[in-house]
This record gives structure tokens, C-alpha cells and sequence, in this order.
């Protein structure tokens, strides 16, 4: 995260939105526990959730969230699939 950057406050308490994103997307794969958030840009932040499916150890779903300048509704960019350190590739 750049130095400039701070967790926007709509972004970061939008577990919730990010959890169901991730959910309608993994499927049967299974979305485990919310292991954090971090900011990517200015109303731009990404939350990290475990993928408890065992054909999938060490990743993670990344839910990127957004928020229009002056806007209050917080929005669903993108839903991944990551590895994250240690995962087989």
C-alpha cells in the first residue's frame, strides 16, 4: 500500500458486500474467514477471505470494493482467486 493511501471508512466496513461477492462467485469452493482489508487506491480497497476448499491450500478470495467520490453506496469491482505465500501453483 503507498504511504499516501488510507483505508476509506465506507470500503473497509463493507465486509458484508465483499463476503456475499465472494460467496456468488466461489460456489461450492467455499468462502472461509475474513482475514482483512488493505487500501489499493483512494476509495479503493480489497478484502481478503480464506478458501477453505482443500484442492486449495493457501489461497485466497480478494474482493475489491469501490466508492464514487461523494458517494455513500459502496460497490463490487472485482472477485479473484489468489495464492497467496506457500499455495501450490
Amino acid at each position: 500500500m503507498p504511504a499516501s493511501e488510507t483505508l476509506d471508512r465506507a470500503c473497509a466496513e463493507a465486509v458484508e458486500l465483499a463476503r456475499t461477492a465472494a460467496v456468488n462467485r466461489a460456489g461450492v469452493m467455499g468462502v472461509g474467514e475474513h482475514r482483512g482489508v488493505f487500501a489499493e487506491d483512494t476509495r479503493v480497497a480489497t478484502h481478503l477471505f480464506d478458501c477453505p476448499h482443500p484442492g486449495y491450500p493457501g489461497w485466497s478470495w480478494q474482493v475489491t470494493v469501490v466508492r464514487a467520490s461523494r458517494a455513500r453506496v459502496v460497490t463490487v469491482n472485482e472477485v479473484t482467486l489468489m495464492p497467496g505465500e506457500g499455495a501450490l501453483l
